[in-house]
């Protein structure tokens, strides 16, 4: 059975990766992926945070006291913000790519311009064979309008097009006004692909100590719903590759995703239940379901629910919702 893609140019044996996680912290895990069949290595992301720390880093040290040893004491960092910081991701990049033979994706969360330009270059100077943009963008002034918001994100794609030679792909946010317009703008932007979609962890309330927090909570495949609409209605209007993060967790996922039009389709709160090794049960029951179905290749079966091949293209658009809401069929 022909499981191959290609998916931000390069040819893969299956669209099977880890997506962006703590999974790719480990060494031991990645080879692990790589043995479980994964057809590339996406690491986890590097966030503005990190990079801010860094620079603050760089700057307190710049100003140690010279003739204060004791005091100068203080201004270095601690080893968890150095180990955790943008030099720690730099070094694990490289050593990612010398464990393994298959692609390797690093992670950007790419809000803001200038130094991010640097850091995507240093990615890539690390050994990254592509580059994963995290445009997340939580917008909270009310003078800033949405357009300026999607303005400035194209901006960064563009920059860190002009500034890396390997492929970049924006992993977008569900939360835009038009979707396939601002795709369109990526495309002319120069993006390679963009992958739908990010998981946002929303903050809950203790309301007895008056104190937001967040909780780590994984996936279910009812979040791919969401993802296998997007990807419907994209297929049929973009060259460039379309991944699928969120959701998957079985082969049946899988096949809902290419069908839609995914190239490449990424996996991480079923890995994390079921072990690195769960890889390559998601590809045996996408292979088995194939051949049961009498498809000779996965580009086969690609697209075939796209928006312009679904029986009822009511069922991707708001007739559904009022079908729903009725209470009748579909």
């Amino acid at each position: 059975m022909d499981l191959s893609t290609t998916y931000l140019g390069f040819s893969l044996p299956h669209p099977l990766m880890p997506g962006a996680s703590p999974l790719a912290e480990n060494l031991d895990t990645v080879k692990r992926l790589e043995d479980a069949g994964a057809a590339a290595i996406v690491m986890y992301s590097l966030f503005e945070e990190q990079i801010i720390a860094d620079q603050e880093r760089s700057v307190r040290e710049v100003e140690v006291p010279e003739n204060s040893y004791a005091e100068a004491l203080s201004y270095h960092p601690l080893v968890d913000e150095v180990r955790h910081g943008p030099d720690f991701y730099l070094e694990k990049v490289a050593a990612v790519k010398r464990c393994v033979s298959v692609p390797v994706i690093g992670s950007l969360n790419g809000v803001s311009e200038g130094g991010w330009i640097r850091y995507a270059r240093l990615i890539e100077q690390a050994g990254a064979d592509a580059l994963e943009l995290n445009i997340y963008f939580l917008a909270e002034d009310p003078l800033v309008s949405g357009v300026a918001v999607e303005e400035h994100l194209l901006g960064v794609v563009r920059q860190v097009k002009q500034s890396v030679a390997i492929p970049v792909a924006v992993k977008l946010s569900p939360f835009l006004s038009s979707l396939p317009h601002f795709c369109k703008q990526l495309e002319e932007a120069g993006a390679d692909g963009v992958i739908l979609f990010n998981r946002f962890y929303q903050p809950d309330i203790d309301t007895e100590n008056l104190e937001a927090f967040s909780r780590l909570k994984l996936s279910t495949s009812d979040e791919l719903l969401l993802r296998l609409r997007w990807l419907a209605i994209l297929s049929e209007c973009f060259r460039f590759s379309l991944g699928v993060t969120g959701g998957v967790h079985t082969g049946m996922d899988v096949v809902k995703s290419v069908m839609c039009g995914a190239h490449g389709v990424q996996m991480v709160s079923a890995l994390l239940r079921n072990r690195p090794e769960y890889l390559t049960t998601v590809k045996n029951e996408l292979s088995a379901w194939l051949e049961s179905h009498q498809y000779d290749s996965l580009d086969q079966m690609r697209g075939s629910m796209g928006k312009h091949h679904t029986p009822d293209r009511a069922v991707l658009e708001r007739v559904n919702y009022i079908r729903v809401l009725l209470g009748g069929p579909g």
